[in-house]
């Protein structure tokens, strides 16, 4: 069973290291050599998953386009790429409301990471523990998602009343 704490997550950087090739360039030297430099272009499937509306959408475009805009509620899902650091990144935004929920395992295969995002005002958080919860814990017993990263995102900080992260 999960328990669930508010935390702020950063970022981490990554570097390089540079590699000397030993042999006469050759293109297919040269591109092992770029291939090893700067790594394979990455494909990630990432989910944004949440109850009655969180921000999961809001969410979403704050990542790809570094602001705030006005969504509405969403009916079905949004899909957005995102490159970032020589990695694509596909983002499905799916839908939470109850009848939306069941719908979410469709989406599971294939899926390298999981943002869960759960409104923090501290009385919609406390009203909602115990669903997050059951969400959070039939989520994860899925085998599709055995290998998925998962983060919970603490939405609605700027908003009166929000617990801060621990």
């Amino acid at each position: 069973p999960f328990e669930l704490e508010l935390v702020c997550v950063e970022p981490l950087q990554s570097g390089y290291r540079p590699i000397v090739p030993t042999t006469t360039p050759t293109m297919s030297v040269i591109s092992q050599l770029l291939s090893r430099l700067f790594g394979k272009k990455q494909e990630r499937r990432v989910l944004i998953l949440g109850i009655d509306s969180p921000g999961r959408t809001t969410a979403l475009y704050r990542l790809k386009l570094g602001e705030v805009v006005t969504t509405i509620r969403t009916i079905g899902f949004n899909v957005e790429s995102i490159e970032y650091d020589r990695v694509d990144f596909t983002f499905w935004d799916v839908g939470g409301r109850d009848k939306m929920r069941p719908l979410w395992r469709h989406h599971y295969q294939n899926t390298h990471a999981i943002i869960f995002v759960v409104n923090s005002q501290e009385q919609a958080f406390n009203e909602m523990l115990e669903e997050y919860l059951f969400e959070l814990n039939r989520m994860m017993s899925e085998d599709n998602l055995c290998d998925a990263v998962l983060l919970v995102w603490a939405n609605k900080q700027d908003l009166p009343g929000a617990l801060l992260p621990a």
